[in-house]
């Protein structure tokens, strides 16, 4: 691997640990800042909130400077305000905190997608993409379970000590080892923004927004599916989604290199329509365990080999913006996160089993392929337009 391209996986490493780690130690947090349990759920919806503001908007503001000095800044912000999360003396201290750690988020994810796509070598673009995301993956295997483990043993103010240090190792690679591409010249900032008035763009912020969705409705409600369907006791559940971080770090290799051997939109379509039919089984094979894991595995891989070909495929239809572009892909990804957490628990709020919540993540799996499978046929009409005015 590049050193380059390391120091982006260190970056989403240490993203992905201050994103999910929280859902482990909300107990923690409720407990220590002596708040309920919901209440210290507003604090991942905060995070959340900061990722949306924050992805188009440093962007936008930040475009025009070099991208090492971009990510350099970003990963300034992700260090000050977790380590603000480490300190919060209460809830309010420690909402700001979470939203503010948000905002460099998805604008380090969308630098950092273009910078990859550009130091790689000639037809790894996704591959070199993948690796950045790697970091996140990799976080769902170690970090996340040693997160969770340091706040609920000792204090969950350690686990955010940890991630800061994770943001100050990923400083000094980006300094050392990240090469000094240059800058866009002649940035036109009106004329990025009119990426939004593309129908091609809108096709893929919905498809990722509602088809991601479909892995956030089974991911959200997966701790009692496991306990109260599949049998396995409360213990069992850190070393199990250690299983499903490794079915998402295999599986963003294997999308990385079918969005290089295929198109990013023809992988996406086929991969959404796999997580459809994935989630359909697992409602139907929770009851066994042996079989649930092995499904745990799978849809893991299945849902973050997405990653890679979502990423191109906006880098590759927004020219002349794709840092924009790429930045507002992670915004639609954690709309999708915050929309299939909510839909999937609507069947449970209605009196449905642990099961329900998989079949809506199927339909949005499915809606989110109708939009990919729109874009490719618009792709296809353009290019026939395109033939015959030539000819």
């Amino acid at each position: 691997m590049k050193k380059s391209l390391l120091t982006l996986t260190l970056g989403g490493l240490g993203i992905g640990i201050t994103e999910f780690v929280m859902m482990g130690l909300l107990p923690d947090i409720a407990k220590d800042l002596s708040i309920t349990i919901p209440q210290a759920g507003h604090l991942i919806s905060a995070y959340a909130l900061g990722v949306v503001i924050g992805a188009p908007l440093l962007v936008a503001i930040a475009g025009s400077y070099p991208p090492k000095k971009i990510l350099i800044v970003l990963m300034m912000m992700f260090t000050g305000f977790n380590a603000l999360s480490a300190f919060a003396p209460d809830y309010t201290t420690m909402f700001v905190a979470r939203l503010l750690a948000g905002l460099p988020h998805g604008a380090f994810f969308g630098v950092g997608s273009v910078v990859a796509s550009r130091i790689a070598d000639k037809g790894k673009e996704a591959q070199a993409v993948s690796l950045m995301f790697a970091g996140l993956t990799i976080a769902n295997v170690i970090g996340v379970p040693l997160g969770t483990f340091i706040g609920h043993n000792y204090s969950w103010r350690y686990t955010f000590v940890i991630i800061v240090i994770v943001g100050l190792v990923t400083l000094l690679s980006l300094k050392a080892w990240m090469p000094s591409l240059p800058a866009t010249k002649n940035r036109n900032l009106k004329e990025e923004l009119s990426f939004f008035k593309l129908p091609e763009a809108w096709l893929i912020i919905l498809m990722i927004a509602i088809g991601t969705g479909g892995l956030f409705s089974w991911y959200s409600y997966i701790a009692p599916l496991l306990t109260d369907v599949s049998g396995f006791s409360p213990d069992s559940i850190t070393y199990i989604l250690v299983l499903a971080g490794l079915g998402m770090l295999v599986g963003n290799f294997i999308g990385g290199r079918l969005a290089d051997k295929f198109s990013p939109a023809k992988a996406s379509v086929s991969l959404l329509v796999i997580m459809a039919i994935t989630l359909f089984v697992v409602h139907y094979v929770s009851g066994n365990q042996i079989v649930s894991l092995v499904m745990t595995f799978i849809t893991g891989a299945v849902a973050f080999a997405l990653a890679a070909p979502i990423q191109m495929l906006m880098i590759n239809t927004a020219k002349g913006s794709e840092m924009l572009a790429a930045s507002v892909s992670q915004a639609s990804f954690n709309i999708g996160n915050a929309l299939g957490a909510f839909l999937g628990g609507l069947p449970l709020a209605a009196g449905y089993d642990y099961t329900s919540p998989v079949w809506v993540g199927s339909a949005m799996a499915l809606t989110g392929a109708a939009f990919a499978w729109m874009l490719i046929s618009k792709n296809k009409r353009n290019a026939q337009l395109s033939y015959v005015l030539k000819n």
